[in-house]
């Protein structure tokens, strides 16, 4: 049996990002026997059921295997890539069942590597899902809500050198109609990506109130102009796990979080899984 490519340094400044994204592309099409992926999935905080629901796994891959991945590093979240039959659509759906965060200290390279390795794969669509504090106290724990916008405040970027790229409409407009018709009552809202890996405080859920947040989390803003840079057409949806800080008088806790995933997790699965099912038929 071969070894696992081992996984490059990303952080070495001489390592090109898309050769090693194309290099894990290349490792995903040996062991799923799929040439092609149509749809990625990157899965958060009360997504992870989405996989089962979609259709049937043809192949799974322990990120380990896969030049650039990671292992897991956060509670509730799946260490492997999974390649899934979407329905009878005749597409597949590219699916990772965790993210590498920002504040794990890897490099924002490390960050939005799925993001790359997605589009070498031959996705052309991404969805990226979270758990998040909510700022709406409407937004009881368990209410799915689309990324309509963000606020990036990591004081990081996945683009180096002179690479200027619009973001006015980086969360697809077109996508969010296609959620809207599996579900009309979705609610959308602005995300506001913090650095962690502490919750925000009070005051800083105020500040991005006031600049016109919604959603407070750590993931996401920054895979997502990593996936307008490669031409990745970018859906994205937050599980409000527990109101902000401040909002509440409830503490915060990463078990909180866990716990409002199970209880939302086969709603939001299905919601999901209906909506992949729709944008590969489009």
């Amino acid at each position: 049996m071969s070894q696992p490519t081992p996984a490059p340094d990303l952080s070495d400044l001489a390592t090109d990002p898309f050769e090693v994204a194309r290099a894990a592309a290349a490792v995903i099409a040996s062991r799923t026997g799929v040439d092609n992926h149509d749809v990625a999935l990157v899965l958060g905080s009360g997504w992870g059921q989405t996989g089962d629901l979609i259709g049937k796994t043809v192949a799974t891959i322990a990120n380990a295997d896969v030049p650039g991945f990671h292992a897991a590093a956060v509670a509730g979240h799946s260490g492997s890539i999974r390649s899934v039959a979407i329905g009878d659509t005749g597409r597949r759906a590219l699916v990772y069942g965790t993210r590498t965060h920002f504040y794990e200290g890897r490099g924002v390279r490390a960050v939005v590597h799925a993001v790359r390795t997605a589009k070498a794969a031959g996705c052309q669509t991404i969805v990226l899902t979270n758990g998040c504090g909510g700022l709406n106290p409407d937004w009881a724990p368990g209410t799915p809500v689309l990324i309509r916008d963000h606020i990036n405040l990591t004081a990081a970027s996945p683009l180096e050198g002179a690479t200027f790229v619009d973001l006015t409409d980086l969360y697809s407009a077109r996508l969010r109609a296609l959620a809207h018709e599996v579900d009309p009552d979705l609610d959308e809202g602005v995300y506001v990506q913090f650095r962690g890996p502490q919750y925000e405080t009070p005051a800083e859920v105020q500040m991005a109130k006031v600049v016109g947040g919604d959603l407070v989390g750590m993931s996401t803003s920054l895979e997502a102009i990593a996936a307008r840079h490669v031409g990745l057409e970018v859906l994205g949806i937050s599980l409000v796990t527990n109101a902000a800080a401040g909002i509440s008088a409830s503490p915060l806790s990463h078990e909180e979080v866990l716990e409002a995933g199970r209880q939302a997790s086969g709603r939001c699965g299905r919601l999901l899984a209906d909506v992949v099912t729709r944008i590969a038929a489009s």
